[in-house]
């Protein structure tokens, strides 16, 4: 019973974290929105700008800047007032942040899972068990040196993290003509790669 009882705890709080993240994404509350997407921007603007070294340097200068500074206010207060509320920070220090072995190992088995996937999938594609794919993947790296030409791996970050933002709000207002323009899409490359499929030997799916 104890057991089932930390699953679905566990299941719950995942639940919970998910929920949280999309409504970040669809901006449920702006202001928490706001607040996440200007803050990762400025990090990612100050990477341009500074080594990692020198960011993370100065942002731990900036949070033991403010804690310092509360806890000195607070303790000034306590004196002057002659209280006694003890430490600012008792809840958090007393809270667990330490992860658990079920934790542990539940993220080590998804990591694990993830990466033989993804090395059976590069063993597939570089060796030509299908032509068709191998080809599309061939495609995509050539176009991704044009991309590499154009943009760093931050300035793509950005790009990534602005379309987090942006992109599923604008997909729920306008979900029926989005979806209608990626139908045809669709369509219409599926009938260019059967065609390239059917001229191309040897290069037809086994049907299972």
């Amino acid at each position: 019973m104890q057991a089932t009882a930390d699953v679905t705890k566990k299941e719950s709080s995942w639940s919970g974290w998910k929920g949280q993240a999309i409504d970040l994404l669809y901006w449920r509350n702006v202001k928490q929105s706001g607040a996440v997407f200007s803050s990762v921007l400025l990090l990612l603007f100050s990477l341009t700008q500074f080594s990692v070294v020198s960011v993370g340097a100065y942002l731990a200068l900036a949070a033991l800047s403010a804690t310092i500074s509360f806890r000195i206010y607070k303790s000034v207060l306590q004196a002057v007032q002659k209280t006694d509320e003890g430490h600012p920070f008792k809840s958090y220090l007393d809270m667990e942040i330490a992860l658990s072995q079920d934790q542990i190992s539940k993220y080590a088995d998804k990591i694990l899972l993830y990466s033989n996937t993804c090395m059976k999938e590069l063993r597939r594609l570089f060796l030509v068990q299908d032509l068709v794919d191998s080809l599309k993947f061939a495609v995509l790296m050539w176009l991704l040196t044009y991309v590499g030409a154009l943009f760093n791996g931050l300035t793509l970050l950005i790009l990534a993290v602005v379309s987090m933002f942006t992109m599923p709000v604008v997909y729920e207002k306008h979900q029926a003509q989005i979806d209608q323009y990626v139908g045809l899409i669709r369509t219409h490359v599926n009938s260019v790669v059967g065609k390239i499929q059917a001229k191309i030997p040897g290069s037809k799916r086994k049907e299972e």
